[in-house]
């Protein structure tokens, strides 16, 4: 059994001519809510798995809210430039089989529409539409990363800040 959890950044600065869409960080309010959805993700799991982040400034910060929260050291997560570029499927298969079989959770830390897109793939249950600091859980019955696809997932819980707040 496999699970994949995907969190999407918590809410970032507005774009500005001065900073670059990639560079953009957390706002106050994204850190503060994204430290209230780490806490959560921490009652549900007693590890995150192996952490994968788009290399955006926005994701990352939270990416490293969230080890923080694990007492995960901030050198153990993998930056992957596909999640911030072109996140797919087929990149998402790239990313996963990369990971030991042995692995048995990966929460990967990025943005939309491509997180919402993905885990209605993913899922039938699938998750509506996930907000900034959103986290979905999706397991698999499989037994290595690369047997992932579309429909085979089963979402065991889907957690937004506005029914935590």
């Amino acid at each position: 059994m496999k699970k994949l959890i995907l969190v999407r950044h918590g809410k970032a600065e507005d774009g500005s001519p001065e900073i670059s869409d990639f560079e953009r960080s957390l706002t106050l309010k994204g850190k503060s809510i994204s430290k209230l959805m780490a806490h959560k993700l921490r009652e549900k799991e007693k590890s995150p798995g192996v952490i994968v982040s788009s290399p955006a400034f926005r994701a990352l910060e939270t990416a490293l809210i969230f080890a923080g929260e694990f007492g995960i050291n901030a050198d153990d997560l993998i930056l992957n430039s596909n999640i911030y570029y072109k996140m797919s499927l087929l990149n998402l298969s790239a990313i996963l089989s990369s990971i030991n079989k042995d692995i048995e959770l990966v929460t990967i830390f990025g943005h939309n529409p491509s997180f919402t897109q993905i885990a209605n793939t993913l899922s039938k249950e699938g998750c509506d539409f996930m907000p900034k600091s959103g986290i979905v859980c999706i397991s698999f019955n499989i037994t290595t990363w690369s047997d992932i696809g579309p429909n085979i997932g089963k979402t065991v819980y889907f957690l937004k800040p506005d029914d935590i707040l």
